[in-house]
């Protein structure tokens, strides 16, 4: 035998072979049928621009979609992904290779190359398609998690993918049986379903079943293809286009601004009003629940459901879809523009809406990078700005922040109330505002919060004891905007971040150090939009720089302030998933000497926010859901003795949160700052220990 001379018949024992051709013509003609409708869907949104910065884009489609990078997070739904996927793929190859075998003058499928790819390989990742289906099975019908969708579509998508990868096998061993292939046993799986056939049909059976489970292979596999644009089968197209598509300056950056002069709606109520963007989401949704699976909301028995948001939108899209071919080009007129979006029936019900912390661990944990939370956020805006409608502590937040420029109701504190002996410089009163380098924003959770003036008073310290020149607007210092912008008040928010940004132009302000990542995400990433282009730290940045750099030392009289404690350390949404900073907060705490640190089970970038997000912080919950006893109980399992933080809203959250799940144990809630001051502070007789 040579093995140079391998191959084999393509179409042995097949007669009529032209029906195959004439059939795959109406086949691919329904699949671009069904594809073309989508994108005429598509392109009747609004515009938006996802296909600039080319290299990053394939840099993100290589990783996440052919590398199905967010997909194998979930560990077994990623195992029976990554076999159907790559075994498709491999199958689509060989078919290919068929084609080019039999249909052109390259001659490719023999030798070597038959036998290792064309017999081995295909045969082991058809195997792995029977096995994914088979652990998907199992997953769907007997585990049933509750995060899936269960739909007959589903169910029908797995029988006809194991039909179709069973009858090619069978086809394969019956031919291997009844030719005697020389080559049999580099199809190891084939030639195992002949030598099962062998003892129980003659050849003349072998060869009827042939004819009869070929075509059959054909007609399944040729109508499963029409009918994947009319499926969730259709992810596999729209999943990496719209991984492709992803927003790539990451989820603080990820809100559109209005534009009030010229638009005739405030926020989105109609289909009309979505980008082409936000139509290739719905389409692009896979139903695995991921992202209601993290949603905090959710987590605690809220109403809120990101996936079935999307699932909503996506059927009112496809029962709609002439109504939304109506709109034109996105022109916002017509039956489209006026098809409401927001119904107490659906997911998109106004308390679902409102349930939203904006802390994007639906967009995180998403395996096609869908974006919810914008959506949210988009109709949250107009249920505010058309309709006046939101909770009632939300409504004293905005009434707070329109008449006094903050969100704290009631605070008796002012602004520079925190600064009581520190004799810190305010840039009002200096005569040369240019000879500060730094503006410490303090923000109002840090100067309005009773418990939070230790953090911002630590950071002061810290940075006067590194030498920094840096100076604080006092009562000129405007709240961020940021509150307002996440539940939907986009006019205020816009009002807030023109006059913050013309009072920090008219100072020369260059760089920002804060310690609320709320005012860090609008700084950097929303506040350039008005003009406002800044060096932007979070005090743990800033912090770390300096250690690094030797002007803040890594010991001090304090060193072993952790005094053989245990720390864990909770992530701010704000700095983690929307601003990418996991490192820095961790390294200032590895400063404190004598303290251990342990990680709670959600961390980084999939940490569990506190529940203080979107506007959720002065809104009172009912108290068998509340957000923030979730984290407080997870972090309190650490065994930890203090639970560190890296924002006012955490900090305040988590307070409570602790104190309610703590029990008997003394477990401290503190910043970042506050914990580095106590290691490397002046001793208490200098009078500056951190108290």
């Amino acid at each position: 035998m040579d093995p140079t001379q391998a191959t084999r018949e393509v179409f042995w024992n097949i007669q009529y072979t032209w029906l195959v051709y004439v059939l795959m013509v109406p086949t691919l003609a329904v699949l671009a049928w069904g594809f073309w409708l989508k994108i005429r869907r598509w392109r009747a949104g609004q515009p938006a621009v996802r296909f600039d910065r080319l290299g990053e884009r394939f840099q993100l489609f290589l990783r996440n979609a052919v590398g199905q990078g967010r997909t194998i997070k979930s560990r077994y739904a990623g195992l029976f992904h990554s076999l159907v996927y790559t075994g498709f793929i491999v199958l689509f190859l060989a078919t290919t290779v068929v084609a080019i075998h039999h249909d052109t003058p390259l001659h490719i499928m023999k030798g070597h190359f038959y036998l290792i790819f064309q017999s081995l390989i295909v045969d082991i990742f058809g195997l792995f398609v029977l096995v994914g289906v088979a652990l998907a099975a199992v997953r769907r019908w007997v585990a049933k998690p509750a995060k899936l969708v269960y739909t007959d579509e589903a169910s029908w998508i797995l029988v006809s993918i194991f039909v179709m990868a069973l009858t090619g096998f069978i086809v394969e061993g019956w031919r291997i049986a009844v030719t005697d292939d020389v080559w049999a046993a580099w199809s190891p799986v084939g030639n195992l379903f002949a030598r099962a056939s062998d003892p129980l049909m003659s050849d003349a059976a072998m060869q009827t079943g042939h004819i009869v489970i070929w075509w059959f292979h054909l007609l399944v596999a040729f109508g499963f293809i029409a009918w994947v644009p009319f499926s969730k089968m259709s992810h596999v197209f729209t999943a990496p286009l719209n991984i492709f598509t992803a927003n790539l300056d990451g989820y603080g950056g990820s809100l559109k601004a209005i534009d009030f002069e010229t638009a005739e709606r405030f926020g989105i109520n109609h289909l009309g009003d979505f980008t082409w963007k936000d139509l290739l989401d719905f389409d692009a949704c896979t139903e695995c629940g991921r992202c209601t699976d993290v949603c905090p909301a959710n987590t605690v028995g809220k109403s809120l459901s990101p996936r079935d948001i999307i699932l909503d939108l996506q059927a009112l899209m496809h029962e709609r879809g002439d109504s939304v071919l109506a709109n034109g080009n996105g022109s916002g007129n017509g039956d489209a523009a006026l098809l409401p979006i927001i119904d107490q029936k659906t997911a998109v019900s106004p308390e679902a809406l409102f349930s939203c912390t904006t802390c994007a661990a639906c967009m995180e944990a998403c395996p096609v990078h869908i974006e919810q939370m914008p959506k949210i956020v988009d109709a949250r805006r107009y249920l505010v700005m058309e309709e006046a409608e939101f909770p009632e502590g939300m409504m004293d937040m905005m009434n707070s922040l329109e008449s006094r420029q903050h969100p704290f109701a009631g605070t008796q504190f002012s602004r520079v109330d925190w600064t009581e002996g520190l004799d810190i410089d305010v840039m009002a009163d200096m005569d040369d505002p240019a000879e500060a380098e730094v503006l410490m924003w303090v923000g109002c959770g840090g100067a309005l919060v009773e418990r939070n003036r230790n953090t911002v008073r630590a950071t002061a310290k810290l940075l006067k004891k590194a030498g920094v020149k840096f100076a604080i607007l006092g009562r000129e210092e405007s709240c961020s905007g940021d509150p307002a912008r996440r539940v939907g008040n986009e006019f205020l928010f816009e009002m807030l971040a023109k006059g913050n940004v013309e009072t920090l132009d008219r100072y020369g302000v260059r760089k920002v150090v804060t310690s609320c990542p709320h005012c860090f995400n609008s700084f950097r990433n929303e506040y350039p939009q008005f003009g406002g282009s800044y060096e932007v730290y979070h005090h743990t940045q800033f912090l770390d720089q300096l250690v690094g750099s030797g002007k803040l030392p890594a010991n001090g009289p304090g060193a072993q302030a952790g005094n053989g404690e245990t720390i864990t350390f909770h992530d701010p949404c704000y700095l983690g998933r929307h601003n990418g900073e996991y490192d820095a907060p961790r390294n200032l705490l590895a400063k404190v000497g004598g303290a251990r640190q342990v990680e709670m089970q959600r961390s980084r970038n999939t940490s569990f926010c506190c529940g203080g997000g979107g506007g959720m912080a002065f809104v009172d919950e009912p108290p068998d859901q509340r957000v923030n006893q979730e984290r407080a109980q997870e972090a309190v399992d650490t065994g930890a003795d203090v639970v560190a933080v890296g924002c006012p809203f955490c900090a305040t959250m988590l307070d409570d949160g602790v104190n309610a799940r703590r029990g008997d144990r003394d477990v401290k809630v503190k910043d970042v700052a506050e914990l580095l001051w106590d290691a490397v502070g002046e001793t208490e007789e200098s009078g500056e220990a951190a108290t």
